[in-house]
């Protein structure tokens, strides 16, 4: 127990010798006396009641005491349509269609704080129309694996960039009185075997890569609730993880909130209750009954069930409840949280590459052949975890169709068979001939020739590829990152029929176009760009707007060269069940918990070694010099950018760069400039170059603006594991400035 309070004893101690400079965490402690007082008049049983689940979607208060439930809302991009009080599944609701949000990696492909903190306030105001307290939400690992089944959920490999849209977000969603829980704490960078995966890594590399966008919501953002991973880290579960929750987020940073386990992800009692957590999602059966008969036999006590009721209620006294009679009173989906969506998807639309001008589309073009069915499948929903019942979704052949006109034909064909995925429920009795029985089933001919024969009477050719919400998916990862179902060789035959070609890609993450890139001039990654996604490629295709999205993650020429593989960290050589599919899959024969418990106790201990260290994403393809097919960073635009000469300086706490830039082209767009620092003559190990500064610029045409970067010196610390502290390595920086990882422009050298 000491251990356990230690850490808070020594932030509070910090805290008085730094003065009485309010922190964002410390604004939920404003009613600690009230919450004293409502604490004594509890009952064991009602306190312990507040430390598990009521619903599928909630947990108690204490009525009698005026006490409101706390209600959770389902996912990071759009919230989630009310379901069954024990499950899943749809209660038929009529007025719970949201605004669908471009989903996390085409957030993060913005590059922009602004955009985060709207996308927070859209989430955070439909939230509240629903009656929901907390935005299970967001989500903020860093993306390790090509192949990761939650990619599209997460915002970045680097973790600069995760943190500063990861603290925008939590802002823009509290500051309209919803909650975030960021998750998942932490190291939860694959979904294989992620209800028992060991993640084996050192001090330092969690400090620096894996933990730095959580640290940013909750030390600068006030983040009121956290969720621990599934997971293990260095071998103890998330949710009982004393280094990470009691240590770590209670005492260094100072979290003032709740934690609450992913849905069955809970493993003990006395773990769970000594190590950090305060709600069991979802059942009883270890923060329920338990609790009340460990502190009947003195194993436990009802002090610490006091201060975790305390840590719940500080969130319920901070957010408003809303009352049954106003909630759900109103569409959740709301024309300003629309707009969002779509200034999001406007902004995050990646061109990577565009040879010979193909883009924007001509007015010469009269004739457009649309080969995919990825121009028709909406995204909204599908595989397995997070998703939206949108009010509506504009695919891309809608956009298209409305934004050509009438005066430009557009036909389309689906071109290849559809994957879809993970199958629910018993076999369909009829045979869908758009739907293919295995993910490399090869090009459908009689699809191809329909396809083909559209192509060569088009102007220009449009093709969709890319995975579906059913390849991407929580629960599982890739097997790899080809694709699916004969796509390259729908692509090969369309470029021979029209060389006028522009593939759009749409998928959560990195797809391999090593047979895809030689034969397609332009090529455009669209991502799942939410309820107006078809609109805004549309005006990204036609040229009304520039595109100016940046790569959140590297696309690697083949996923061998990405670290976890090449140094065979991944995949695991053990494959067990999915801990969430066995639990709470409604439509197949679900496990009981005892049996669960039987089985988890049985299944493999899969280990994840992370020996690539801080080597994540860019920072292993500069450092090992292997080249990417497009590199973290990386965007193109339809206006070409100059980076004027840098004037750098290095202060205290800051090292600022100013330079000039201008537009050279013949429209507005937004660049997105971006700061490495390489440290060549230091003694401490370091990647080649790390970001650490960014900025989104919008320059009208012929415009220049002068711009200035700036890096926080702390954040050129590194963890010093010999001291088991924060340090800072003195010496010269190389500040490398650039429109990518591998396109830099300018650069400049300062000492700190």
């Amino acid at each position: 127990m000491i251990k356990r309070f230690f850490p808070l004893l020594m932030a509070a101690l910090l805290a008085a010798s730094c003065g009485t400079t309010q922190s964002p965490q410390d604004k939920l402690t404003v009613n600690d006396k009230k919450i004293d007082q409502i604490i004594a008049q509890m009952t064991l049983e009602e306190k312990v009641n507040m430390l598990h689940s009521k619903t599928n979607m909630s947990s108690a208060g204490v009525e009698r005491l005026g006490i409101a439930d706390m209600h959770y809302a389902d996912g990071p991009f759009g919230i989630r349509e009310e379901g069954v009080p024990n499950g899943f599944q749809s209660a038929g609701w009529k007025l719970d269609s949201a605004t669908y949000f471009p989903t996390g990696s085409a957030l993060a492909a913005t590059w922009s704080r602004e955009m985060a903190y709207l996308y927070g306030t859209g989430m955070g105001t439909e939230a509240r129309l629903r009656g929901k307290d907390v935005i299970l939400g967001p989500a903020v690992n860093i993306q390790r694996l090509p192949v990761g089944g939650r990619t599209y959920e997460y915002l970045s490999e680097d973790p600069i960039l995760s943190a500063a849209l990861s603290l925008q977000y939590t802002l823009g969603v509290q500051d309209k009185g919803t909650a975030v829980c960021i998750k998942h704490f932490a190291v939860n960078n694959q979904e294989t075997n992620r209800g028992s995966v060991d993640a084996q890594i050192d001090e330092r590399t969690l400090r620096e890569i894996y933990l730095k966008p959580f640290e940013s919501a909750v030390v600068e953002g006030g983040a009121m609730s956290v969720m621990p991973a599934y997971n293990k880290v260095n071998g103890d579960y998330c949710s009982e993880n004393e280094h990470l929750l009691n240590e770590i987020l209670r005492g260094e940073w100072g979290f003032k909130g709740f934690t609450v386990s992913d849905w069955g992800g809970t493993h003990s009692t006395m773990g769970a209750m000594l190590h950090g957590l305060n709600v069991q999602m979802t059942g009883s059966n270890y923060l329920g009954q338990p609790v009340i008969d460990s502190i009947a036999t003195g194993a436990l006590t009802e002090a610490l069930v006091d201060e975790k009721v305390k840590q719940i209620l500080r969130v319920r006294y901070a957010i408003e409840a809303i009352p049954d009679d106003v909630a759900n009173t109103k569409m959740t989906s709301q024309p300003e949280c629309q707009d969002i969506a779509k200034q999001v998807a406007e902004k995050s639309i990646v061109l990577l590459k565009n040879q010979g001008g193909v883009l924007p589309i001509a007015k010469s073009v009269k004739k457009i052949a649309v080969i995919g069915q990825n121009a028709v499948l909406k995204t909204q929903s599908g595989g397995m975890g997070a998703g939206v019942k949108a009010l509506y979704e504009v695919t891309p052949l809608e956009g298209i169709c409305k934004r050509a006109g009438a005066d430009v034909e557009v036909k389309y064909a689906p071109g290849y068979k559809n994957f879809p995925g993970r199958r629910w429920g018993p076999p369909s009795a009829t045979v869908d001939p758009l739907v293919a029985s295995a993910i490399d089933e090869a090009a459908d001919p009689d699809l191809c020739a329909e396809a083909v024969a559209l192509a060569q009477e088009a102007d220009l050719v449009i093709f969709f590829g890319g995975t579906n919400k059913s390849i991407e998916t929580e629960g599982s990862d890739r097997q790899n990152i080809d694709l699916p179902t004969g796509q390259n060789e729908v692509v090969a035959a369309l470029a021979a029929a029209n060389p006028n070609l522009v593939t759009v890609l749409i998928s959560g993450g990195p797809t391999d176009l090593r047979q895809l890139e030689p034969v397609s001039p332009a090529i455009v990654q669209g991502w799942w760009n939410g309820t107006e996604g078809g609109t805004a490629l549309a005006e990204v295709l036609f040229g009304d707007i520039a595109p100016s999205g940046k790569l959140p993650f590297t696309f690697p020429a083949k996923l061998e060269d990405s670290p976890a593989y090449a140094l065979g960290n991944f995949p695991d050589k053990t494959q067990g069940g999915d801990l969430f599919t066995l639990m709470y899959r409604q439509d197949r024969t679900r496990m009981s918990r005892e049996e669960i418990q039987e089985m988890m106790a049985k299944m493999p201990k899969p280990v994840s070694k992370y020996t690539e260290g801080s080597l994540v994403g860019y920072r292993w393809y500069d450092t090992k010099n292997v080249k990417p097919m497009y590199a973290f960073g990386h965007g193109l635009s339809y206006v070409d950018f100059e980076y004027g000469a840098v004037k750098a300086s290095a202060k205290k706490d800051v090292v600022k760069v100013t330079f000039n830039l201008t537009n050279k082209g013949g429209m507005t767009a937004d660049e997105v400039v971006q700061l490495y620092v390489a440290r060549p003559e230091a003694t401490v190990e370091w990647p080649s170059k790390e970001l650490k500064a960014f900025d989104r610029v919008t320059l009208a045409a012929g415009e220049t603006k002068t711009v200035t970067l700036e890096i926080p010196v702390k954040d050129l610390r590194y963890w010093n594991v010999d001291k088991n502290a924060w340090d800072l390595e003195h010496g010269k920086l190389v500040l490398l400035l650039g429109a990518a990882s591998d396109d830099i422009r300018q650069q400049a050298e300062v000492t700190i």
